[in-house]
């Protein structure tokens, strides 16, 4: 493909030099640069591109686009853009040839739900004789191709390489979690959306986004601008409205829209609802007709979920039946309210719970859904991330446990005591107070929580106190099989070790 070509869609591009040369590929990293290919300069969070110039036109660089006018090489095609990233999402579209406009896409956005979402609609489109691909925080799938998830939304040029892959082996249905760092890095730039789901809108991120208002404006981006510039004939924006930002963005929207919710006047919704510690089922109301189902999926978040992905069947025009058989067909999802089978009498889940809001759905679930016995809860806040919501989620596990163990999710460079003393501020405020470590191993009886460093003996030890009846939720790590210490990933899986503590815990007395 001729430079040119590549690059006419750029936004205030300055062009220097010759524009007809062949390019035979494109990179972002300087690691990665082939003969023939264009560079693309980006400024990350600790690297930063411009400074790799030299080095990628070495190994066979013919072009490079970049920011800094004052970086500039000349003897080679430059062109000069106000943001790279966003023009390598512009530039790879145009190199894999517009994949997205030759599928259907779903792009769903919000804290909490994507996954979930995301793949009771891939059950959905599956039944219904589709062929589906699905990018998300656990991984990247398609067929028999399954890559992990670096990244919930992977980088723009990665990512339009996938969909021309998808679109090479016949997949005809993507579902893309979008998250709020890809919306605000131009990671979907190019992309053309058939439908666009709105799930919530809760307090996450801010170590990055700074304020809810921005947080919540590179969400809303994905409908007021990814959305309403799409090529699609019918684009749709699915919006959960029983979410106050929900409600705000459906009154700024002037598109094809739909909404579902818990509430009658949403044009889905459900009655009849059951819930129990082992299911769900209701009665889905819909404007084409309603329909019972049942799901092994727990509680009312799912509910919004499993409403969510109605809305994608009816927007895609399947027939109830399939939306029917495709949310039942759901076993469950991969580190979200995981059941771990055992035969001691008790119910343990391991959940990807990291927000509050996430953490108070869960536990709030549980309280209700319980029948007898406690609720015991393991977590802890990753380092390096936003450190308010650190005493905000030990309120919400000191005002639901009977027991809460504080414990070390992914450090990374900060002092994992530190972390666990700020969440302990939070479980300070409500009626709960701190239990003696050495005096649980007669139990307890009184709502109270305890701090263990290490997550693997915090797991064993609500494991080892946990009785028949009682629930106990390992929350924060959900599908991860590592965890981050300092700079370096270690294996670690809650699942795993749950197993582990189940094979060596004390029979009950």
């Amino acid at each position: 493909m001729e430079l040119r070509d590549l690059v006419k869609g750029l936004e205030h591009g300055q062009i220097h030099g010759q524009m007809s040369i062949e390019i035979g590929g494109v990179a972002y990293n300087s690691k990665q640069v082939e003969r023939d290919s264009v560079f693309v300069a980006m400024k990350g969070e600790e690297v930063d591109g411009h400074d790799y110039i030299e080095e990628a036109i070495e190994k066979g660089a013919r072009a490079v686009v970049l920011e800094d006018e004052n970086r500039r090489i000349g003897g080679i095609p430059t062109v000069v853009v106000p943001n790279s990233r966003k023009a390598l999402g512009t530039i790879s579209t145009a190199f894999f040839r517009n994949p997205s406009a030759k599928m259907t896409l779903i792009g769903i956005t919000g804290t909490n739900g994507k996954t979930t979402t995301a793949y009771l609609a891939e059950s959905i489109l599956r039944g219904a004789g589709f062929k589906t691909g699905v990018i998300g925080t656990i991984d990247y799938h398609f067929g028999g191709t399954v890559h992990r998830a670096a990244t919930t939304t992977p980088e723009s040029y990665d990512l339009q390489e996938m969909l021309k892959h998808m679109l090479e082996e016949g997949v005809s249905h993507v579902i893309m979690e979008v998250s709020s760092h890809a919306l605000h890095q131009h990671r979907i730039e190019g992309c053309h959306f058939d439908i666009g789901v709105f799930t919530n809108c809760t307090p996450d991120h801010l170590d990055y986004h700074k304020t809810m208002d921005h947080y919540f404006e590179s969400k809303t981006s994905l409908f007021t601008h990814f959305l309403q510039k799409s090529v699609k004939p019918q684009s749709l924006a699915l919006i959960n409205l029983d979410d106050p930002k929900g409600r705000l963005l459906w009154e700024k929207l002037y598109l094809p829209k739909m909404s579902y919710g818990l509430k009658g006047e949403r044009n889905i919704y459900a009655r009849d609802i059951h819930s129990s510690i082992n299911d769900l089922s209701a009665m889905a109301i819909t404007p084409r007709g309603n329909f019972p189902f049942s799901s092994p999926l727990l509680g009312e978040f799912n509910l919004y979920n499993i409403l969510a992905s109605v809305g994608i069947g009816l927007a895609l025009k399947v027939d109830l039946e399939k939306v029917r058989g495709g949310i039942e067909a759901l076993d469950g999802v991969l580190g979200r309210v995981e059941r771990i089978d055992n035969e001691k009498g008790f119910h343990i889940f391991v959940d990807y719970a990291h927000t509050p809001d996430a953490l108070e759905r869960i536990l709030k679930t549980m309280v209700n859904l319980k029948e007898r016995g406690k609720l015991i809860t393991v977590f802890g806040c990753g380092g390096d991330r936003d450190r308010g919501k650190r005493p905000r989620m030990g309120a919400i596990a000191g005002r639901y446990s009977d027991l809460a163990v504080i414990t070390s999710d992914n450090p990374r460079t900060e002092d994992p005591g530190a972390i666990i003393r700020e969440i302990e501020e939070g479980m300070k405020t409500e009626p709960i107070g701190e239990i003696d470590r050495e005096k649980l191993s007669r139990g307890f009886k009184v709502k109270g929580y305890v701090k263990v460093l290490d997550r693997r003996e915090g797991i064993r030890l609500a494991i080892n106190l946990a009785r028949a009846g009682d629930v106990v939720v390992i929350a924060g790590k959900g599908h991860e099989d590592y965890q981050i210490i300092g700079r370096e990933r270690h294996p670690f899986d809650d699942r795993y070790e749950v197993t582990e503590a189940l094979r060596n815990a004390h029979d009950e007395k």
